[in-house]
């Protein structure tokens, strides 16, 4: 091992440090104290959205009050009795349970059970599909 000189490291300790506060956040504190300290009267607000991505609530108060203020009555159009009645024809004519059909389909049986009741939201798609697997036309003139 002749000639191998010392194996030596010089490590040096780094310290990372958070930011010191800006300068004028110093300022306004000194002020302040200097303030404090003569005997003036001072008065303090906390800001509670201070830092928060939140809009001023004013803005969200007028959106309430257009939302409380409206009257219309909206809701989702829901299967037509026809439709439903000539899924659930087409389906017992080919003899096939619901979990089939959905089978058929790609879709989950939960589907044709709420098609077949009247509960689904039309969806043309699913319609296209049940008419090809069924071989029937289902939806405009027979």
């Amino acid at each position: 091992m002749a000639g191998v000189g010392p194996l030596t490291q010089d490590w040096e300790p780094v310290v990372i440090r958070k930011k010191a506060p800006t300068a004028a956040a110093k300022k306004d504190e000194k002020a302040v104290n200097a303030a404090r300290r003569m005997g003036a009267d001072i008065e303090t607000v906390k800001k509670s959205n201070a830092g928060t991505n939140r809009a001023a609530s004013s803005s969200t108060s007028l959106n309430t009050r257009k939302l409380d203020d409206e009257t219309e009555n909206l809701a989702h159009g829901r299967v037509p009795t026809e439709l439903k009645k000539n899924i659930m024809q087409a389906r017992m004519d080919k003899k096939l349970t619901q979990a089939q059909l959905a089978q058929m389909i790609n879709e989950k049986p939960q589907v044709i059970q709420e098609y077949e009741s009247g509960k689904a939201i039309p969806n043309q798609q699913i319609i296209a599909k049940l008419e090809r697997a069924l071989g029937v036309k289902l939806r405009g003139k027979k």
